[in-house]
């Protein structure tokens, strides 16, 4: 279940690197600044802060690095939800080595502001430096397996506790159980051979016994 969720959970990462990384890579692209005129720098060289375009960009991208970077973190999250969309873009850029013309007809959405960001990553490396950070957790194998939880441990820990219990005849059932069988083996039927001294339940020096056999009202005194 958890490697199914993981499926799903590549598809929307996929979803948000195609729009919205590339949305906000491709508002943000700019080319150098060639010298020192400053016209051609962002904003003239001065502040961003008051220029939305530029702010909502950077957010997109943040986005887009915050989900991808709990995915590849998260313990818990099945490696396929970050490796698959890794893997994707690899492969992409493994075309792109091979034919451009191949890679670039692959991208959806050229015309708009998603495909042509998602294409500049490409063309500037960005979805192979990625891709690559994205497989990571593919290869850590503690992320394939399903995390044990603290109440199964628990579970497992009082599961050897009673199995070894059984194993050497000890425990506490059978401390319990003591008392109450040397109880019964102090009531035993008149004339049996009694149990060893250790057996008996303690007697109350000067009281009166009734011992069976005799009438009511011929007693033996117990012993001191």
């Amino acid at each position: 279940m958890r490697h199914w969720i993981g499926l799903v959970l590549a598809v929307v990462m996929a979803g948000l690197v195609f729009f919205s990384g590339a949305w906000g890579y491709r508002r943000l692209l700019r080319l150098p600044a060639v010298g020192s005129q400053l016209s051609q720098l962002p904003g003239g060289g001065g502040s961003l802060l008051s220029d939305h375009s530029v702010l909502y960009s950077l957010a997109a991208i943040a986005v887009t690095g915050l989900v991808a970077g709990i995915l590849i973190a998260a313990p818990r999250i099945s490696p396929l939800a970050a490796g698959l969309p890794g893997l994707v873009m690899l492969g992409l850029t493994g075309l792109y080595l091979v034919s451009v013309r191949r890679a670039a007809g692959l991208i959806p959405l050229r015309s708009e502001s998603f495909g042509a960001g998602f294409e500049a990553m490409l063309f500037n490396g960005i979805l192979a430096a990625a891709g690559l950070v994205m497989i990571i957790p593919l290869f850590v194998p503690s992320r394939w397996r399903a995390r044990r939880t603290s109440d199964d441990e628990v579970a497992e820990t009082a599961g050897a506790d009673e199995f070894l219990t059984m194993l050497d005849g000890s425990g506490p059932d059978r401390t319990a159980a003591e008392p109450a069988l040397a109880g019964r083996v102090a009531r035993r039927a008149p004339g049996s051979a009694g149990p060893p001294a250790s057996f008996h339940e303690p007697l109350d020096p000067g009281a009166a016994r009734t011992r069976p056999g005799f009438g009511p009202d011929d007693t033996r005194q117990g012993p001191p």
